[in-house]
């Protein structure tokens, strides 16, 4: 399977409790999730699709020429939103689709192909993401940093908003660092991983985190975890996270 069958797909609701309407926001003339979208066009994907449940970001994306499609608005999850897309577009099971949320306008478009391309690599995996190291304290200790335990096959063991693993003995600290990873929350999965991922029930795990890639575990199905080869960009949840956007943007 070459790099370039693979689809990406853009979540993008309109509500958003902490910033509302933020994938409209203007920023540089330009509304957020054009630039979203645009980041996406620059990797390998061979199709980009973004995907709504409102018809003002359905008419703004129309207008700067991307491919967009109506979806229900009782979704619990983006992933539930993009299973939607690939039944829309009948697309097979093997068939790989990438998961880039709407308000990650600087997500560099190589570790899209990256994620990618460890799902073609590993078949026994049904879907793949990425992580970094933690090499602060404060990040290691905040739950909104969410963890994750990858084994010798970099698969993933546990995703956890606590300070995973935890160190017994102290004269383990360097070998503790070297196992502190931050998620990043961009997913590869394959079509058949994602009808059965709709049609799975919350677990008992992914409610107690709230963490939804806790349901691919909980049901057995392997995640490939590798080491982002760029480092993502801020998302955007806040005022202040826009102002910073726009700053970048214009640099």
């Amino acid at each position: 399977m070459s790099l370039r069958s693979y689809k990406i797909v853009i979540p993008a609701r309109f509500a958003s409790t902490r910033l509302p309407a933020k994938l409209l926001s203007e920023v540089n003339g330009k509304p957020l999730l054009f630039y979203t979208w645009q980041s996406a066009q620059q990797a390998q994907a061979s199709e980009v699709v973004i995907a709504t449940d409102d018809k003002r970001i359905f008419d703004v994306a129309k207008d700067f020429g991307a491919s967009v499609v109506m979806t229900g608005a009782d979704h619990q999850s983006g992933t539930d939103r993009i299973a939607e897309v690939s039944r829309i577009f009948n697309w097979v099971g093997d068939e790989i689709v990438v998961n880039l949320q709407g308000d990650e306008p600087l997500t560099p478009p190589e570790i899209l192909d990256q994620v990618a391309a460890n799902l073609q690599k590993n078949p026994a995996c049904a879907m793949a993401t990425l992580c970094t190291p933690i090499n602060n304290e404060e990040d290691w200790q905040n739950p909104n940093i969410v963890k994750v335990i990858r084994d010798h096959l970099h698969q993933a063991v546990y995703f956890s908003r606590a300070a995973i693993p935890f160190c017994r003995e102290k004269s383990e600290q360097v070998l503790l660092q070297q196992q502190q990873f931050r998620h990043v929350g961009i997913y590869a999965y394959r079509v058949a991983l994602l009808q059965a991922f709709s049609r799975w029930q919350p677990s008992p795990l992914e409610k107690i985190e709230r963490l939804e890639q806790l349901r691919v575990l909980y049901y057995g199905q392997k995640i490939h975890v590798d080491i982002a080869k760029a480092l993502p960009g801020h998302g955007v949840d806040t005022e202040e996270d826009l102002q910073l956007l726009r700053e970048a943007i214009q640099k």
